[in-house]
């Protein structure tokens, strides 16, 4: 699936690893991802304390339910990034590099105040377009 990065100097230029704005050819499946977390398949919590070893593990569970719909990260349009920390903006960033090919999908990153549950770091939802 063809994927286009959008950019303008009209607003600023993106600070982490991710697009102002993404085109992509509509002629495939749509796949909406859930909210990913650090949770394995056994049900245990990856990296508790470590954003780094948190983030890898949720994209390790994205790149899982893509791939189930028979796409791959390059299909990745959107994702929406939740945090306990936006100090953790940089170490994030470099770890999703090494997840989503260029171009980046568009992404929205907002800290909030809790998870379902209390040792989750970072949490991701993408929406995908699979042909």
């Amino acid at each position: 699936m063809p994927r286009t990065q959008i950019s303008t100097d009209r607003v600023g230029r993106p600070s982490g690893h991710f697009s102002q704005a993404i085109t992509a050819d509509a002629r495939g499946r749509l796949v909406f991802i859930s909210g990913m977390t650090s949770k394995r398949a056994d049900g245990t919590i990856a990296g508790v304390g470590d954003i780094e070893a948190q983030t890898r593990q949720t994209c390790e569970n994205v790149k899982a339910a893509v791939e189930a719909a028979g796409g791959t990260m390059a299909d990745i349009c959107r994702v929406d990034v939740y945090v306990k920390s936006m100090a953790d903006f940089d170490v994030i960033h470099r770890v999703r590099r090494q997840y989503f090919p260029d171009p980046p999908p568009a992404s929205t990153m907002v800290q909030i105040t809790g998870f379902t549950h209390p040792d989750y770091l970072v949490e991701i939802n993408a929406i995908a377009v699979v042909t």
